[in-house]
């Protein structure tokens, strides 16, 4: 019989997703956002996604042999909660608490997989339950389904868990062995947040735009070494300034921060204008470059000799989802290979805990292949969706949807590219997409004010064919997942400058033709009409939303925006005359 096994996220209040995997191999997962259409699901229990993962496997839910969560107990008698309570002493409240009811969080979670297993009537008293800690739940999705069999050096960069942040170690063996872990308050991800709040970007969804803002800034006018102690093999933050509670929290209108009015003081207030504004497009430009230096300082101590012995090293956790650190960690010298979880921040832990439950039983864990392990939708269903919907958006069956989706984008058109089965992670690839054309920066515009309504800075990504970005970017380095920043090729900074950044790098998505058959005959089809198989690529929603799941969805978001073409599986949508606005 198989070992068929239901990994969980969500615990911290957050990200709630599900993965489903059979013997050793993961088959479905989703995050709860998704399919509920709320932002993070924040407060929500992965209830549609396990429903959806074992739909998609055809599975009844008595089936199910673990189930496996990315939070466990912490014992008293370790450092986590002593750590936490000697640094947050300032805080008396938080401090006791987690020296005399360190799980309460853990037993107060565990009460709400019962209670949600009982309402998708899976047995709690058949399965194994497995509590997996959190960091080590990250960890291992990036070890187990790295496919790397030599001994792997290991990094977990996360916010939080139940008390760990950070987690060096390795993997030999099937087995992962710690190495050394921080706990909180000193959180390097913590700390990055921290500069995200003050910047005025809400935490979870705003460091991927103050790194993207940093390349725009002098990361050596303002120096923000302050707010950290490192000495290149121990890390603490400065409390006084930055990942404070309490009365030491910087409030304003009733809400609070995760900095101290001592940071006000010291920096000038929290951004409310224009974010390229002398000082603050500096500060995000210097906290770039002190969380790369802490971060490979950190690395280099504690995991060069392991990365020595075979060059590997495998990477997970919120703070790995920062492509601008993934490409200075691998640029170590000793790192030949880096793979960077896609699900790298708290919904991939489902995974992660679902693959170290499986290891524990002796079963291998397969590499994951792609990230395609969402739902799917027939051309059928998409045509119903159109006729349904309110709007009676105009449609027509293509018999050949690639060549048609290449002629508008070389005729300089934005399409939405609806296919398959969708993404699990933050990154569209191809399946859940707007295209564009990288030769016009005006597409980054276009997309930003016309479609999805944001700041008119935020740059986009390429998705190229493999002979492409062996020229393109100067490496064979695997890039299928969009997780690690290349230096782009003078050449091509002039002839694509849509998806290139300030400072020349990109965030490269290498297609391949196994995994992605329809993109890849797409960007086929594009190469013979420009001589470049290349397309701009960006996810397939608008500010605030979750990434498109169902054609109704898709309908949705193209009616609320100025996006003339939407392509869902071989259904070609426009819009009439009257409702595209400024073209």
């Amino acid at each position: 019989m198989p070992l068929i096994t239901l990994g969980l996220s969500g615990e911290l209040g957050h990200d709630a997703a599900a993965a489903l995997f059979i013997d050793g191999e993961i088959v479905a997962a989703v995050e709860e956002e998704r399919l509920v259409r709320r932002k993070h699901a924040k407060g929500m229990m992965p209830v549609e996604s396990v429903r959806y993962c074992l739909r998609s496997a055809k599975l009844r839910p008595r089936q199910i042999d673990q189930v496996a969560i990315s939070f466990a107990p912490v014992s008293i008698f370790g450092a986590a909660r002593w750590h936490y309570a000697s640094r947050l002493w300032y805080a008396p409240d938080r401090a006791l608490d987690a020296l005399f009811n360190g799980n309460r969080r853990y037993r107060r979670y565990v009460r709400k997989v019962q209670a949600m297993l009982a309402e998708l009537a899976i047995p709690w008293e058949r399965v194994r339950f497995v509590p997996v800690p959190h960091q080590l739940a990250h960890a291992a999705s990036a070890y187990y389904l790295s496919g790397f069999k030599k001994k792997t050096a290991i990094l977990s960069i996360d916010l939080r868990g139940e008390y760990a942040t950070t987690f060096f170690g390795y993997g030999e063996n099937g087995r992962i062995h710690k190495i050394k872990e921080l706990y909180e308050p000193d959180s390097l991800s913590g700390m990055y947040a921290s500069v995200c709040d003050y910047l005025g970007y809400d935490m979870l969804d705003g460091e991927s735009k103050v790194m993207g803002i940093a390349t725009h800034g002098n990361p050596d006018k303002y120096d923000l070494s302050f707010l950290a102690d490192y000495s290149g093999r121990d890390f603490r933050v400065n409390t006084q300034m930055i990942c404070t509670v309490g009365l030491r929290r910087y409030k304003k209108r009733s809400v609070g921060h995760a900095f101290s009015e001592e940071l006000i003081d010291r920096l000038g207030p929290r951004r409310a204008g224009d974010i390229f504004q002398d000082p603050y497009v500096h500060y995000a430009a210097s906290i770039q470059k002190l969380y790369e230096k802490i971060v490979t300082g950190l690395t280099t101590h504690y995991l060069s000799d392991v990365i020595k012995e075979n060059g590997r090293l495998v990477v997970a956790g919120t703070g790995a989802l920062n492509v601008k650190l993934n490409q200075r960690l691998l640029a170590l010298p000793w790192v030949e290979e880096l793979f960077v979880q896609p699900v790298a921040g708290d919904a991939g832990t489902a995974i992660g805990a679902a693959a170290y439950a499986i290891a524990k039983q002796n079963v291998p864990v397969r590499k994951l292949r792609h990230t395609f392990l969402g739902p799917r939708y027939t051309t059928d269903r998409c045509v119903r969706a159109c006729q349904a919907h309110r709007d009676r958006p105009r449609h027509e069956i293509l018999s050949n949807p690639a060549e048609k989706a290449a002629e508008l984008l070389s005729q300089g058109h934005l399409v939405g590219w609806f296919q398959g089965r969708m993404e699990f992670g933050p990154r569209a690839l191809g399946n859940r997409s707007i295209l564009g054309n990288p030769k016009h920066s005006d597409s980054v515009e276009e997309i930003n004010q016309k479609v999805k309504f944001r700041e008119k800075w935020r740059s986009f990504s390429p998705s190229m064919l493999p002979s492409l970005a062996s020229e393109m970017i100067g490496s064979d380095h695997p890039a299928e997942y969009m997780t690690i920043a290349f230096d782009v090729e003078p050449r091509w900074r002039e002839l694509f400058p849509a998806v290139v950044y300030k400072d020349g790098t990109t965030r490269a998505h290498v297609v391949s033709k196994s995994t992605s058959p329809r993109f890849h005959e797409l960007l086929r089809a594009v190469e013979k009409l420009t001589g470049y198989g290349i397309v701009l690529n960006t996810s397939l929603n608008r500010p605030g939303e979750a990434m498109i799941c169902s054609p109704e969805d898709a309908l949705e978001m193209f009616h609320g925006s100025d996006l003339e073409y939407l392509i869902m599986q071989d259904v070609l949508v426009t819009k009439s005359d009257g409702e595209v606005q400024g073209w």
